[in-house]
């Protein structure tokens, strides 16, 4: 007795990758295409109908985006496995807000014939699935510095903001109503905090990890 096949839906806004996508699972005698959508309100309602295996999701559609679509099944329909499928290589937050939705993998969408295949495999079996790429995203994401993380007194960071702004010591000094002496002090610990030599180098990471905002 053959195993039973992998029932999927397709939820994607254009054609061609649609079509492209069903040529892709009829070359596979273990997959059954049962349905296809061009946003996540089809996708919903497809769900409710036909209780698909796996979904294979775009993130980026009218009417109902990826990942609220991805929430909403997951909520309503938990064993029903997603895959979601993007172009967008360089976005991070959509490969946390996915996962975070309930996605069971995150692939992009120039994945290889066999990988995804084997994608599809491994999230019917109820396993996580993650491009490469996606899982480095997902590392540089949660391990770039926080402002906790640097440990700045308010104070530190009153003058960080007028460093930013260009302010030499003593402009800083004037502008806050405390001495040179003080405001060289808390340069230096701002330094040694941001691990920078510079007050060059302060304003970069400041600015580049958004510690004023």
């Amino acid at each position: 007795m053959s195993e039973p096949k992998i029932r999927i839906i397709i939820v994607d806004d254009h054609d061609m990758v649609r079509q492209g996508l069903e040529i892709f699972l009829r070359a596979f005698d273990d997959f059954e295409l049962v349905g296809q959508a061009t946003n996540g309100l089809e996708a919903l309602e497809l769900c409710q109908e036909l209780q698909p295996d796996v979904v294979l999701m775009d993130m980026i559609m009218p009417e109902m985006d990826g990942v609220t679509a991805i929430r909403e099944i997951c909520s309503q329909y938990p064993n029903i496995k997603i895959i979601a499928l993007t172009s967008f290589t360089d976005d991070s937050s959509l490969v946390q807000n996915a996962l975070r939705a309930g996605a069971a993998g995150y692939l992009f969408k120039d994945v290889s014939v066999d990988d995804l295949a084997a994608a599809i495999r491994t999230a019917a079996s109820g396993q996580p699935v993650l491009a490469p790429e996606a899982a480095r995203m997902l590392i540089q994401a949660t391990t770039q510095p926080t402002l906790e993380s640097f440990h700045l007194t308010d104070r530190e960071l009153e003058v960080l903001a007028l460093m930013v702004e260009g302010m030499s010591n003593r402009q800083i000094a004037h502008q806050l109503s405390i001495s040179y002496s003080t405001v060289r002090f808390h340069v230096s610990s701002i330094l040694s905090k941001l691990n920078v030599e510079s007050r060059t180098e302060a304003v970069t990471v400041a600015l580049r990890n958004n510690l004023l905002s």
